[in-house]
């Protein structure tokens, strides 16, 4: 137990250290080196681990993507039937993923990969879920089926109610800054903020 908990001391230590040179540098001026160096460790533990440094990005952002997803994901307090303090499934749902599109969309990792690198990014667009999406979507699923119990959520499947969540607040997140202006006041960060509310309790309301 003492071994395991050390291994992931070190593995957060090197995710940390990973963090540190990506937010300097970006993706591709990073090397296994830099980070060995950051984390105080050596190249070969790295490589026990981890092949090259892009294994070692992708599970950092699912560190941190899934803390963000974790940090607003919704309390029905363990009742299947109903939200925290009595309010609707559906509005703590939607506090949460607004929350949360706004939390990613500013988040020091994600806007450096969106600037520097942002074709890591694309096999997970494209062509498969990552471990921070399917996080995503057991967190919705979750929240769906207690606001399908307590009547605050259209009936629908609730997998495919999911994926379908997961589609609209994913451009939110990613290409929110790209059609925002923050010199307009109908165009800027909170506006759209604002946008996605709507969209999500028209989408969810029975």
């Amino acid at each position: 137990m003492t071994s395991n908990r050390h291994n992931r001391m070190d593995e957060q230590a090197v995710l940390d250290a990973a963090r540190d040179c990506v937010l300097a540098v970006g993706v591709r001026r990073t090397t296994l080196t830099d980070i060995a160096r950051r984390a105080g460790v050596s190249r070969m533990t790295l490589y026990r681990r981890w092949p090259d440094v892009r294994t070692i990005v992708a599970d950092l952002m699912t560190r941190e993507w899934t803390a963000v997803g974790a940090a607003v994901r919704p309390s029905t307090d363990g009742r299947p039937a109903a939200g925290a303090e009595g309010r609707p499934v559906r509005e703590l749902l939607v506090d949460g993923l607004v929350s949360g599109v706004a939390q990613l969309r500013g988040h020091p990792l994600m806007r450096k990969i969106l600037d520097v690198d942002p074709e890591l990014l694309l096999p997970y667009l494209l062509d498969r879920l990552g471990a921070s999406q399917a996080a995503f979507l057991e967190i919705f699923e979750d929240a769906l089926a207690a606001g399908h119990a307590d009547g605050s959520i259209r009936a629908g499947d609730t997998a495919r109610q999911a994926r379908a969540l997961l589609l609209v607040v994913q451009s939110f997140a990613l290409s929110g800054r790209v059609v925002s202006d923050e010199a307009d006041p109908a165009l800027t960060s909170d506006a759209f903020d604002a946008e996605l509310r709507i969209i999500l309790e028209r989408t969810l309301a029975p």
